[in-house]
């Protein structure tokens, strides 16, 4: 099962739409979780409507919280997002032994069973974890929360029965919009002095972003040309009458 778990504080400004990068993500098996930081309400309405965006098309979940409760969110998310799903799964195989019935509307005798077979496979299937870090300006006093959110999560993962790995992301890279800090690992060790001595700056490429992690997993991603365009020029969202997208199902 592969996941990517972006955290950021602020809206996209450079490139392709990042809810369409997130809808390929989900496309393409990849779940996108987003995780919104404030420190004194730094997060305006377009940036919290952009971070639920993301979560939606990417099949995902988001949460805004301040730098405090960051490392237990991004653990309660990655975890929240595997039961949910192996749920999905699960009801999709009742319905074709019980026609329209859901896992919830099934007997406590016949339900409880079902449950603990869920519980049993969230902490032994296979799990990579892809952690994409905003490194704008804004996250500068951020960042050692981040970085204590990361040894967390890796720490989690290891505690899982399951073969579980991690990578670490963070945009905009010295030479790209993305640079690796650490490729897969459960190796603690490699976590240490994340996110030392950055050249940070102030663009947020998160679409690009997220397209170059899709990528790491080793998935497709078409050419930027054949993303939807908006007047501009830059890639962005495109919305058909019905509400869906016209290349990507939200």
């Amino acid at each position: 099962m592969n996941q990517i778990v972006l955290i950021t504080d602020g809206r996209s400004n450079v490139g392709v739409s990042p809810a369409v990068a997130a809808a390929h993500a989900y496309r393409e098996g990849i779940v996108v979780n987003v995780v919104g930081v404030v420190d004194d309400g730094d997060i305006d309405g377009k940036g919290a409507d952009e971070i639920a965006e993301i979560a939606r098309s990417g099949g995902g979940i988001s949460r805004i919280v301040n730098s405090a409760l960051l490392a237990q969110t991004v653990q309660m998310v990655t975890r929240k997002t595997v039961v949910g799903t192996i749920h999905q799964v699960v009801n999709r195989e009742l319905r074709q032994l019980l026609g329209d019935k859901s896992l919830a509307e099934l007997p406590p005798e016949q339900r409880g069973p079902i449950v603990q077979v869920i519980d049993d496979l969230s902490e032994q299937v296979s799990l990579r974890v892809a952690l994409l870090i905003d490194t704008s300006g804004s996250m500068k006093r951020k960042l050692r929360a981040v970085e204590q959110a990361c040894r967390d999560l890796l720490y989690s993962l290891q505690a899982r029965k399951g073969e579980s790995e991690m990578a670490v992301f963070h945009f905009p890279g010295d030479r790209a919009d993305t640079e690796m800090d650490v490729g897969w690992t459960r190796d603690l060790a490699k976590t240490r002095g994340l996110f030392y001595n950055l050249n940070m700056k102030g663009t947020t490429p998160t679409g690009p972003a997220l397209l170059d992690v899709v990528r790491y997993f080793g998935a497709e991603v078409p050419d930027l040309d054949e993303f939807p365009r908006s007047r501009n020029g830059n890639v962005a969202r495109a919305v058909g009458q019905d509400g869906v997208w016209r290349d990507y199902i939200v």
